[in-house]
């Protein structure tokens, strides 16, 4: 027994939520890093400069004496950095030759520099952030560069990055609930034709195979007119197997009770009116077969007509399978049968087997109704493409013409040995594939014709 996965028993919704949410975890994250970047961009914007500022105060205050450099530290140098209040400032300043003239020793400096430059450290196991700039003396005394490095540890920068984060996280997260709920409610909108659907699917009766009502967006009624050809087909498949019930119950019935009778009738009888019973016996016999036969043939083809999908046909092929198989000289011996066909191929959009016997069946019809000779010929026509089977007779009056073609129809002139289903059979294979049947009096003779639509590059021109 197979066993449904749990992701079976989700709905529509659930696994688009899902997405959704699936989407928007991924995003978050995403803006979760970005805004963390970000913030550590923005806070070094806001606190680079004031490294800057505080280093090139302490270089602008530096001078040259009778021994060398003289510091004097200027107070707001260090008054900017102190908006930070719990972070450390740290400063060292090098002469030209890389000695520290003054501050903490350890401070990493760039010796080499024109431009302020910057760095990352790790001071007193505590992350810092360094700045070096550089002043040049040109003078008797002293020549050379003096280089300045400030720095100061990241807490106010970290803690600046860290509230940017947070602030656009909150309005990420607000964003996306607000987005979740709308989601929420434009796919609950947009499933609900699809909820109605399964709503009416589900408080159907099982027998009805009558087609839905094909509302809602372009999705749903594509869906609906899918259902609607496989309920149909299905309903067809339905009506044949009850027609084929209900015709061999009802179309039997008489033929069996009558062999019956005359079998046993032929043993009551003495030997010289048993041979008249025999041969009306035989009779019935093949009048039956001939029944059974027609009815498995249109069974068979409502079957094919619904299950075999089209293919293209040549019908001078069709034509000429039907004569080759020789099933007339078994049917009418010593009748004449003719075929008529043209060089160019007369190609349509059918089911072989269909078509082949529907044809069959046109040629039996004439041969027991109509007069001999039988031609079995293929023509292109305005419409399109027609496969046909005419007499030499002048065919039924007009009156029985317009009841041919359905089932269990018979003409006055088939006295018993017809069982009215081989037109019906043509008509059947001839709707089923955009064709129709016509019957007409023509020069010579009375034609049963079969037109389908032309095909593609088979097209008779």
């Amino acid at each position: 027994m197979l066993r449904r996965s749990p992701h079976h028993r989700w709905t529509l919704v659930s696994r688009v939520m899902v997405g959704v949410l699936s989407l928007l975890a991924l995003g978050g994250i995403v803006v979760a890093f970005a805004a963390f970047a970000y913030g550590r961009s923005a806070a070094r914007q806001a606190f680079d400069p004031l490294l800057v500022g505080a280093a090139q105060d302490i270089a602008e205050s530096i001078s040259i004496g009778d021994e060398g450099p003289v510091i004097d530290l200027p107070v707001s140098a260090f008054g900017l950095l102190s908006l930070a209040p719990e972070d450390r400032i740290f400063y060292a300043i090098h002469g030209p030759d890389g000695a520290l003239l003054t501050g903490y020793d350890g401070i990493p400096a760039a010796l080499d520099t024109v431009q302020p430059r910057f760095r990352d450290w790790t001071l007193q196991d505590d992350a810092a952030r360094f700045v070096t700039v550089s002043r040049l003396f040109s003078e008797r005394a002293y020549a050379g560069r003096i280089y300045v490095t400030v720095g100061q540890t990241t807490r106010a920068r970290r803690a600046m990055a860290l509230d940017l984060t947070r602030r656009a996280l909150f309005v990420t997260t607000f964003g996306g609930i607000a987005l979740i709920v709308s989601a929420l409610i434009i796919i609950r909108s947009a499933m609900r034709p699809l909820e109605v659907l399964t709503r009416d699917l589900a408080q159907r009766d099982p027998y009805d195979l009558t087609p839905m009502q094909a509302d809602g967006p372009q999705e749903v009624r594509v869906l609906v007119g899918a259902l609607n050809r496989f309920m149909g087909r299905l309903d067809r498949q339905v009506g044949a197997m009850k027609n084929l019930i209900s015709d061999t119950a009802h179309q039997l019935r008489t033929p069996v009770a009558a062999i019956r009778a005359q079998a046993e009738l032929a043993l009551e009888d003495d030997a010289p009116r048993r041979l008249p019973r025999l041969e009306r016996l035989v009779w019935r016999t093949r009048s039956l077969g001939r029944l059974l036969d027609q009815m498995l043939s249109r069974a068979l083809v409502i079957h094919r007509i619904d299950n075999a999908a089209p293919t293209a046909i040549d019908l001078r092929d069709i034509a000429l399978t039907v004569l080759d198989s020789r099933d007339h000289e078994l049917l009418a011996p010593g009748k004449d049968v003719q075929l008529r066909i043209g060089e160019d191929a007369v190609v349509v959009l059918a089911d072989e087997i269909s078509l082949t016997e529907a044809v069959r069946n046109m040629l039996v019809n004439a041969l027991r109704h109509g007069a001999t000779p039988v031609v079995i010929g293929v023509s292109p026509t305005p419409t399109g493409s027609a496969i046909w089977v005419q007499d030499s007779g002048d065919g039924p009056p007009d009156a029985v013409r317009a009841t041919l073609g359905q089932r269990f129809e018979r003409s006055a002139a088939s006295k018993g040995n017809s069982a009215g289903l081989g037109l019906s059979i043509v008509r059947a294979v001839a709707q089923a594939f955009g064709g129709e049947m016509t019957m007409a009096t023509v020069q010579g003779g009375f034609r049963v014709s079969l037109t389908l639509p032309h095909h593609g590059a088979g097209q008779s021109q």
